[in-house]
């Protein structure tokens, strides 16, 4: 009940950024008690995703929602996402909104399986993450939406976990001291995850007590030097690593071969496959 309360604020926040004082050509062409059916259709191939929180804001338009695909399927160029009835000045004034929304969820659920298929063949111990690169205001449906396609969400922002990046090692003076100070001072339900650059500023973390390494823009060559370096010191097992920074479709096959635990990546989030769709009325 939170959720959709929280969902509606923000989609009538959208809607009022593309019709601020309605939709001014239905307005002119039709009647308040003119009503219409229409259907979302597919017109690629993708992975559905939200639908459901979408789709249940429609009610406080009027609009009446029926067979609606789930989040999850797949879906194929001409398949009904969803059939609508309402008042037209309603289904088309929401339109585009809907279809935005719609389309780049999708597109964030679809890229993030084909990530997930392309490291399970090389390495299907590997998870692939998101970060905390995404279009503001859409945090919890994109969140939501890489969980969809088989992803981690990793943190949901800056409150709820300890990341020590290189900006507060800078500022702190070392690896070392930055990961003993929050060890000292986090709440004991929190890991402490911290950034590095090198193989050997792991290890400086993993013997300081992190938790988790976060390997940032480096090479998949780096990432085999910090396995083993963490291996000889037999570190490996009590540490996760993490992976990335430059992650690519085109050689996210790379970093999985050479070891990580985890591999997050800001295309699934902010250069998605757009899954495209549109909305076609009924005469």
């Amino acid at each position: 009940m939170i959720t959709s309360i929280v969902l509606l604020d923000d989609f009538l926040r959208w809607l009022r950024e593309d019709a601020p004082f309605g939709d001014y050509t239905t307005d002119i062409l039709f009647e308040d008690d003119f009503e219409t059916n229409a259907y979302i259709v597919a017109k690629s191939r993708g992975l559905l995703a939200c639908v459901e929180d979408i789709l249940n804001i429609l009610t406080n338009f009027n609009i009446e929602v029926k067979d609606s695909k789930k989040s999850g399927e797949l879906l194929n160029n001409g398949d009904i996402v969803a059939r609508l009835r309402g008042p037209v000045k309603s289904v088309l004034m929401v339109e585009r909104t809907v279809l935005n929304l719609l389309m780049y969820l999708s597109g964030v659920a679809t890229t993030t399986r084909m990530f997930v298929e392309a490291v399970r063949k090389v390495n299907p111990n590997v998870k692939i993450a998101a970060t905390r690169k995404i279009i503001p205001g859409l945090r919890y449906l994109v969140k939501k939406a890489v969980k969809i396609g088989g992803g981690d969400t990793h943190r949901f922002s800056l409150s709820d976990a300890v990341l020590i990046k290189d900006n507060h090692v800078r500022l702190v003076g070392s690896i070392r001291k930055a990961v003993e100070l929050a060890r000292r001072r986090a709440s004991f339900i929190h890991k402490i995850e911290v950034e590095v650059s090198c193989a050997e500023e792991a290890l400086e973390a993993a013997l300081a007590g992190a938790d988790v390494i976060m390997l940032d823009n480096v090479t998949p060559r780096e990432v085999e030097r910090c396995v083993d370096l963490l291996v000889e010191h037999n570190l490996r097992s009590r540490v996760i690593v993490e992976v990335s920074g430059g992650i690519t479709l085109e050689n996210v096959t790379d970093y999985a071969k050479a070891g990580p635990d985890i591999i997050s990546t800001s295309q699934i989030t902010m250069r998605p496959y757009i899954v495209d769709m549109s909305l076609e009325v009924e005469k």
